[in-house]
């Protein structure tokens, strides 16, 4: 039986997605760890590179959103990949603050036109009855890349974080590059249908004679007039206060905080990311069953409970606990988010709606490790910083039990 070309799809989405996390996603508080005892930059510094990577995803997304929706995704996502690679390998070579904020912008920018965007926007058009199983599919790669956080730790430990750079540039190129070419803008384009089901027959006439109102689909500027938009964009923005301070600076926490080395702190990681592997594979299994709304109002009290877990360990299971709330949380809702949007606004305009969302989510990425790094430059460590975010971010599952589908 042939494999419909939708998974194929999902698939290398998920392959790329397994680099982006390993060599960024997850790498990026090692780089934050070891750039700051080697070159005394303060942690509020550090952050702001990360937050930039933000700022960049909302000036872009609307642009974006324009030209998946005018051009495909295909020639984007190779394009992102090439940028991504120049960016590590600038990367390898900073040796002041501006040189680092110079490469990781290119390194966000590369990240943005081969990420989880433009995968999205191709699955949603690839797929409707399993849509969220599609999407869960491809974020299982984001997840499992946190199993090679280990290794990364390792290389950084022993060979330096520069030429750790250098090899994720090397390797991106080698194994991205094949991996864009997969992608395909909709299934019309090699003649295939959505789903792989047969073409679906004509609507029965009602008992008055007249057909059934087709789908709503919304234009951009629809959406951006409903309750639902906002709402959905606030809850996704206060789930990544929690998501993006965790990147950041978990590993910084447990190695300055809690008094763990830096392959013991990794270790943490990379049960997180199992633990986000978990929760991908349990909503790729039921996800298109359940109430996504009310799964993302769940995971949001997951996201809070298990920040503050890790805020005031004091024993290693609390950081179990903490790998496994938020581990799960994270993997279980991610994918949810876009397939909430496609579900509530249809498909005509989706990449402009998806673009015009990263706005709104940016300032949760920008604010959540600006906001623990600034706690723990003042206080020295990162105890408030992460209260307030975990207290914020569990006040956010209000904001998805009331974005219902607009009518």
């Amino acid at each position: 039986m042939k494999l419909f070309y939708g998974w194929r799809i999902s698939f290398a989405g998920a392959a790329l997605q397994f680099l982006h996390s390993a060599l960024l996603v997850q790498a990026f508080g090692a780089y934050v760890a070891m750039l700051s005892e080697e070159k005394g930059w303060s942690k509020t510094a550090l952050s702001g590179a990360a937050a930039l990577q933000s700022i960049e995803g909302a000036l872009l997304g609307p642009v974006l959103g324009w030209l998946v929706d005018r051009f495909g995704p295909r020639a984007m996502v190779q394009v992102g990949v090439v940028l991504l690679a120049l960016g590590y390998f600038a990367l390898s070579a900073v040796g002041s603050l501006g040189d680092f904020y110079g490469a990781v912008l290119v390194i966000a920018v590369g990240a943005s036109l081969c990420g989880y965007f433009p995968f999205s926007v191709a699955l949603v058009h690839w797929f409707e009855r399993r849509r969220a199983r599609a999407l869960s599919l491809m974020s299982l790669g984001l997840a499992a890349g946190g199993l090679a956080v280990p290794l990364v730790g390792w290389v950084m430990q022993n060979h330096g974080w520069q030429r750790m750079a250098l090899y994720s540039g090397a390797v991106l190129l080698v194994l991205g590059l094949p991996l864009a070419r997969i992608i395909r803008r909709n299934p019309a384009e090699i003649g295939e249908t959505m789903d792989g089901l047969p073409p679906a027959p004509p609507p029965e006439p009602t008992l008055g004679g007249t057909l059934p109102a087709p789908a709503r689909s919304f234009t951009a500027g629809e959406a951006l007039r409903t309750r639902a938009f906002w709402l959905l964009g606030l809850g996704h923005g206060f789930a990544l206060l929690v998501v993006t301070a965790v990147n950041v600076h978990a590993i910084s926490h447990m190695k300055e905080g809690l008094g763990y080395t830096l392959p013991q702190a990794s270790l943490v990681i990379m049960l997180m990311t199992m633990a986000q592997a978990c929760g991908v594979l349990l909503g790729a299994a039921m996800g298109d069953r359940w109430n996504k709304r009310h799964v993302a109002a769940g995971c949001m009290l997951a996201h809070a409970l298990g920040l503050l877990m890790l805020t005031w360990a004091v024993h290693p299971v609390m950081l179990g606990a903490f790998a496994v709330l938020h581990g799960v949380a994270w993997g279980l809702r991610g994918p949810f988010m876009q397939a909430l949007r496609a579900d509530y606004f249809g498909l005509q305009a989706i990449g402009m709606i998806l673009g015009l969302s990263a706005i709104i989510i940016s300032l949760g990425q920008v604010a959540g490790p600006l906001i623990a790094g600034a706690f723990a430059d003042v206080t020295g460590n990162y105890r408030a910083g992460f209260t307030l975010l975990a207290l914020v971010a569990g006040s956010g599952s209000v904001l998805f039990l009331l974005a219902r589908k607009p009518r």
